[in-house]
């Protein structure tokens, strides 16, 4: 199952009704944190873990590059899959605008030649106003960076690659 940004609008329409101030949620595939702002909106953060069987050493080119692609029963790309030249491709999980920092002016998350680890957020997506960081999901360094700061990106577009680490 697939959190999608209109499953999120639903959790905080709950949300709303309720005297809570935040919310904490974890899954093996992404970490949603919500938190109550003071004129009363939410703010919104999310994490796309990477899949480990998408991103594991032992897979082989054709295997990985197989998972690159969506998913037969209609869910969606890997966040990290390994593609034919052996790099592994950073994939959207999401359809939205790509940003390479955290804000305007600030330095980006990663630059080509930087090394990253599984858990290291390397941009965010920006999606109806909610702002979801992406992790590397693997380790190595930045090889390319494929998508232009302030784009958009359909789900499952590559926004970057990473070398893997030897």
């Amino acid at each position: 199952m697939d959190l999608t940004s209109e499953d999120v609008r639903d959790i905080l329409r709950v949300l709303d009704g309720l005297p809570y101030g935040e919310l904490q949620l974890e899954t093996a595939r992404f970490r949603l944190s919500l938190r109550r702002t003071a004129d009363g909106g939410w703010t919104q953060a999310m994490e796309v873990l990477a899949d480990p069987a998408g991103a594991s050493a032992g897979a082989g080119p054709a295997a990985g590059h197989e998972a690159a692609g969506p998913a037969a029963d209609g869910v969606g790309p890997e966040t990290a899959a390994l593609t034919e030249e052996g790099l592994i491709d950073i994939r959207a999980p999401l359809l939205g605008t790509f940003y390479r920092a955290p804000r305007p002016g600030a330095p980006p998350f990663v630059t080509v030649g930087s090394p990253v680890e599984p858990d290291t957020v390397v941009c965010i997506i920006e999606t109806m106003k909610l702002m979801n960081s992406v992790t590397a999901g693997a380790r190595g360094t930045i090889a390319a960076i494929v998508v232009d700061n302030a784009q958009f990106a359909e789900q499952g577009t590559v926004l970057m690659q990473i070398r893997a680490a030897r």
